[in-house]
């Protein structure tokens, strides 16, 4: 599954405080059903991520009925974002072979 979409980016003040984007309720539903072949641990989803110029690869959260992208503060560093930003988002999610799908 790709998705190419454009979110806000929030700060979550937790423990291990960390910016993340919510993927639009459409992609949700979709990644609900992935989830039982490519989730590993809590739910998480490996994924291929992309902000303009910068690529990583990280794991998609499961919060609220819905799915957020973790950022690196090297990827937000790169494309000079911060908290309450938007940006154009894309994903790609692996499968526990290595296969994008």
């Amino acid at each position: 599954m790709k998705s190419s979409f454009d979110a806000e980016i929030w700060y979550w003040r937790g423990p291990a405080p960390f910016y993340f984007v919510n993927l639009p309720e459409p992609d949700c539903a979709e990644l609900r059903e992935l989830a039982k072949e490519v989730s590993y641990g809590w739910g998480m989803i490996p994924v291929h991520a992309r902000i303009g110029d910068t690529s990583w690869e990280t794991s998609l959260f499961p919060r609220d009925g819905r799915y957020a992208l973790p950022l690196k503060s090297a990827v937000r560093e790169a494309e000079g974002l911060g908290d309450g930003d938007s940006a154009h988002f894309e994903v790609a999610v692996q499968v526990r072979s290595g296969r994008w799908v």
